[in-house]
């Protein structure tokens, strides 16, 4: 079977010459290009989105969120992370936290960082007035907008934790129940909070009549988080980390962002002929999986904020390594492996029957912007799961995060991922970018928690080394590896490849033909020289690439 047999979209690659917006939301995407289309930015329409994202999908992301993204400043031919994934109260230690309180309720946020990342963000690079950038989400949310079926199902399925805080249930349950898709679905609180943060900036957020507003809310439901907590917040401009592939630059977040474990994973893959293995084969999707395997042990055992315990990336992301790392794969059979993170336990005892597996599907959303004048914006946020903490903040209309639960609670084990005051987690979120011969390429991230880092691998190489399209690459059937031999895959992988797979020793659970737990990427590509921008947008969940 070809290549093109093989590969089938059910979307076309969106092309635009003036700009792009790809994002996980219609509305959001259309309020990205609005603001491109009067004038704005990249930058600029990448706060729009993530703005907008807010409201039209407010379970994934929003201001009491956090996130970290990649800027491509085409008048400086400079790229740039921005690092906005908040810090642990001053207060957090493991003895204040259970396994129930570190997700769900007061204690299980960190400080918001996407506030701060926004406004950072217009302040250096932006061209558009503030209120004219927030305008589309404070519109959605004052007025309303028709609920989508996935808006309707996420909410739906949520109704357990959604219905435990009275703040919360009055919004999203307003008559017990989930609201029906079509149905317009209105945020007033959320749309004065989001009008305060475009006529104050951060200000408003970090020190003003919306911090004591949380922090007092939070005070009644024994928080931790304090005025200090957010007064002392600032995202930060950081520098980037690469590896070369296959005559390509492959660009991530440097730690505490977890995308080393993605450029580690594709430097073992570098030292095979994909190619020859056939794209989709079950030796093909043997040596993803183990690799991956390999990259998710070292990133559980070093990733963690470099400022209290430093990742050896010059090792980690060494060629030599990644070659050594190559000949531990076994062929003809299967590695085990821990899991996604180790979760106060030792390898022998995550394998140990009757251990439940520690990992977490986490609610995220990506978005990409580019502009005439070349400048890319790739961002990741998130609220960590599904509506966070699930406690909206009194009468802000605004969620917390719970990205509480990645840290390591286990006050026995000094691993680099452990609660401590002030500290970042390991954060699995890690939007790319790709240059070739110094030229953007490729800006490609998805939503997934620790599946972020195997999903994106997956993407990659089915531009890299097979040339598919943007859409192609986001429409192939994916799997994500967990604990011990168990793989989840989606259906449309091949009934005999599976069988192969299951010959090899892996522990394959089918997951349907479409499945959001593999992600639900988007993309933004452009050959160089071609002046065009070609975008794709996942069909797992409601993304969609707008163009002009």
């Amino acid at each position: 079977m070809t290549l093109e047999q093989q590969v089938q979209t059910h979307r076309p690659v969106v092309m635009g010459q003036n700009g792009m917006v790809v994002s996980a939301h219609p509305l959001a995407s259309q309020a990205g290009l609005r603001i491109l289309q009067e004038g704005g930015n990249a930058m600029d329409a990448a706060v729009a989105t993530a703005a907008t994202l807010n409201v039209v999908e407010p379970y994934m992301s929003g201001v009491g969120g956090l996130g970290v993204l990649l800027c491509y400043v085409a008048r400086e031919n400079r790229l740039r992370v921005l690092n906005f994934s908040g810090r642990a109260p001053y207060a957090a230690t493991p003895d204040r936290f259970t396994l129930e309180t570190r997700e769900v309720g007061s204690r299980a946020s960190l400080v918001p960082g996407n506030v701060a990342g926004w406004m950072t963000l217009l302040e250096t690079y932006g061209a558009m007035d503030r209120g004219r950038v927030f305008t589309p989400a404070i519109t959605y949310a004052e007025h309303g907008f028709p609920l989508s079926y996935n808006n309707h199902r996420y909410i739906h399925s949520h109704q357990a934790l959604l219905s435990r805080f009275p703040t919360t249930a009055s919004i999203f349950l307003p008559h017990g129940e989930a609201p029906r898709a079509g149905s317009i679905f209105k945020q007033k609180a959320l749309a004065q909070s989001l009008r305060a943060i475009a006529e104050e900036g951060r200000e408003v957020f970090y020190r003003g009549p919306l911090a004591k507003a949380i922090v007092a809310f939070l005070q009644t439901q024994d928080g931790l988080l304090t005025l200090d907590d957010f007064a002392d917040y600032q995202a930060v401009w950081e520098e980037p980390i690469r590896t070369a592939y296959r005559g390509y630059d492959v660009y991530a977040p440097p730690p505490n962002s977890s995308g080393f474990q993605i450029l580690e994973t594709l430097n073992i893959l570098n030292h095979c002929d994909v190619q020859a293995l056939g794209y989709g084969t079950s030796a093909y999707l043997h040596l993803l999986m183990e690799a991956a395997k390999l990259s998710v042990t070292d990133r559980i055992a070093y990733a963690g904020d470099p400022e209290h315990t430093p990742v050896p990336l010059d090792r980690l992301l060494d060629p030599a390594y990644a070659k050594a790392q190559l000949s531990r794969i076994d062929w003809q059979q299967a590695a085990r492996v821990v899991g996604e993170r180790p979760a106060g336990e030792t390898i022998a005892d995550a394998l140990r029957p009757g251990i439940a597996p520690a990992y977490r599907h986490g609610l995220t959303t990506y978005l990409s912007t580019a502009d005439r004048e070349g400048n890319i914006v790739s961002l990741t946020q998130t609220l960590g799961t599904g509506f966070g903490s699930g406690l909206v903040m009194g009468d802000t209309g605004m969620f917390l995060n719970n990205m509480c639960w990645w840290f390591e609670i286990d006050a026995t084990r000094d691993h680099p991922n452990r609660v401590a005051p002030g500290k970042r987690i390991d954060f699995c979120l890690s939007p790319i970018q790709v240059f070739q011969h110094g030229a953007f390429n490729l800006s490609i991230g998805t939503p997934g928690s620790y599946g972020i880092l195997q999903t994106t691998v997956q993407m990659l190489m089915h531009m890299l080394d097979f040339g598919m399209t943007i859409q192609e690459a986001l429409e192939c059937p994916r799997f994500r590896y967990f604990e011990d031999r168990r793989v989840e895959m989606e259906d449309r992988f091949p009934a005999t490849v599976r069988q192969e797979l299951a010959a090899l020793g892996h522990q394959i659970d089918a997951i349907g033909d479409w499945s959001p737990s593999v992600g639900g990427g988007q993309g933004i590509f452009h050959e160089p020289g071609s002046g065009v921008y070609q975008g794709g947008a996942d069909p797992r969940r409601d993304g969609y690439a707008v163009g002009f």
